[in-house]
């Protein structure tokens, strides 16, 4: 298995390490006094519960791997070789520097080699790695590499846009403003036409 996938599962030791999910509530109960408030007044008393349940949902992408959703090809595809693309694939993270989300859509194309994946896969792919505290950056590139890895295809571009609470809601409190990050391989790096090509077909 590739570093890409290898660096996806997690240590023999993680479970060891974590904290107990009471550990974690009254983690929540420190924050909530630290913001100054009444950890026991009635509106509170089974907030510590529900961010934890929360924080199972937001960040469930840790007790997955992306490599389960890629292992399965389809190869009687009528010897279809052409860009295949999912456009508007929305996600959500947590920024890893404030924990707070950003929220945008991925577009995903790439050219197959000897067989095509089941598109829901793709999709999934996405949600694994989004659901970890993550930056943008970091999410594109082990998004590109979960597939380049799984399908071996002969170009693979990806388009993440998000906008960062961390940028809308605290410093500079700039909100509407998109980041976009890419990332090009095989035919898609090499050929600007193959480029062109689809950032034609995810702006129409």
């Amino acid at each position: 298995m590739d570093a890409a996938l290898n660096a996806d599962k997690k240590p023999d030791n993680a479970e060891k390490a974590r904290p107990t999910r009471e550990q974690a509530e009254a983690a929540v109960r420190t924050l909530l006094a630290y913001v100054g408030e009444d950890v026991t007044r009635e509106g509170l008393l089974e907030t510590p519960q529900r961010v934890v349940k929360a924080y199972d949902e937001f960040y469930r992408g840790y007790g997955e791997n992306a490599a389960d959703h890629l292992g399965t090809t389809f190869e009687e595809v009528s010897g279809y070789d052409d860009i295949v693309l999912l456009r508007d694939i929305p996600f959500y993270s947590h920024c890893e520097h404030h924990m707070v989300p950003f929220i945008g859509k991925a577009h995903i194309a790439y050219y197959p080699r000897a067989g095509v994946v089941g598109l829901s896969k793709l999709a999934r792919v996405v949600d694994t790695f989004s659901r970890r505290l993550q930056t943008q950056e970091n999410l594109t590139a082990q998004i590109a590499e979960a597939i380049d890895s799984a399908l071996k295809p002969r170009g693979i571009a990806i388009m993440m846009e998000a906008e960062h609470q961390c940028m809308s809601l605290r410093g500079v409190q700039k909100p509407g403003v998109a980041t976009l990050t890419t990332r090009f391989t095989g035919v898609f790096r090499d050929d600007p036409t193959a480029q062109a090509h689809f950032m034609a077909m995810i702006t129409r």
